[in-house]
């Protein structure tokens, strides 16, 4: 990749790429912690890893590059628990653990400089991701036993509610963003607004599969893991954005994938 440069966001590394490159008309900010699990053991790692990489490329941008716009990915992870309809970008923020408020954080360091600077900035806050390329989390695990002939023994009750969202459609909508969205700051929620049992999706990865397996889950709720996160897309819809890749269609594509990758 022209430009790519692999380190940390800082002054360096960033001045380095406005030299080669000159200032650029968006930058996408994914980097920051990914994983609520480890945001438990290591709260200050993914402190630093999020809300501390925001604060220095925000700073960064104030000085370099105040008219580029940033979009900002942040998380459902923001809204926390007790929510048991589809959530709109204003209900209440109850992070459920340190990854949702260090994404919290973040997302009130951009409104800062929104306020104080003029920066112009896209919060999008994904629900559940995936599709090919993503080796973590729910879809990876269950093909890594299905390979492996291991047993379907998960973790949490099954009934779970999840807004899974393809990850071609999540890229399109972060180009869409960038390209429809004039306000100063702006927060949109990147989802389907479909909600799907946990327990569901694991049954579809089995029959696409070709398995024959039981599906047991333990009732054991993982720490930090609400029951209900499924995203309202009103607002994403009043600006011409649809998701073009149904459920069944994304797990089909992710377990070809996976099967391409894992070859005998």
């Amino acid at each position: 990749m022209q430009g790519w440069i692999n380190g940390e966001i800082e002054h360096a590394n960033l001045q380095q790429l406005l030299e080669q490159h000159g200032s650029p008309d968006v930058i996408y900010h994914l980097a920051g912690g990914s994983s609520v699990g480890l945001s438990i053991e290591q709260p200050l790692e993914d402190f630093y890893r999020t809300v501390d990489a925001t604060a220095r490329l925000l700073e960064w941008m104030r000085h370099a590059c105040p008219q580029t716009r940033l979009v900002y990915i942040s998380s459902a992870a923001v809204y926390g628990d007790g929510h048991e309809h589809p959530i709109s970008e204003s209900a209440p923020l109850r992070p459920y653990s340190p990854y949702g408020y260090h994404k919290l954080m973040a997302e009130e360091l951009c409104e800062s400089y929104v306020k104080w600077y003029g920066l112009p900035v896209t919060v999008v806050r994904f629900f559940s991701l995936f599709g090919p390329g993503l080796s973590k989390q729910l879809v990876w695990d269950v093909c890594v036993r299905l390979k492996k002939g291991l047993p379907l023994r998960l973790g949490g009750s099954g009934d779970e509610r999840r807004d899974w969202l393809y990850i071609d459609d999540a890229v399109r909508l972060l180009i869409h963003l960038w390209c429809s969205t004039g306000a100063c700051h702006a927060i949109y929620n990147g989802g389907t607004g479909k909600a799907m049992r946990v327990a569901d999706v694991v049954k579809t990865i089995v029959r696409l599969w070709g398995a024959h397996v039981d599906v047991c889950f333990s009732g054991i709720s993982r720490p930090g893991d609400p029951p209900y996160l499924v995203a309202d897309v009103s607002r994403i819809r009043e600006v011409g954005f649809r998701p073009e890749v149904g459920l069944e269609e994304g797990l089909a594509r992710t377990v070809s994938w996976f099967r391409e990758q894992h070859e005998d």
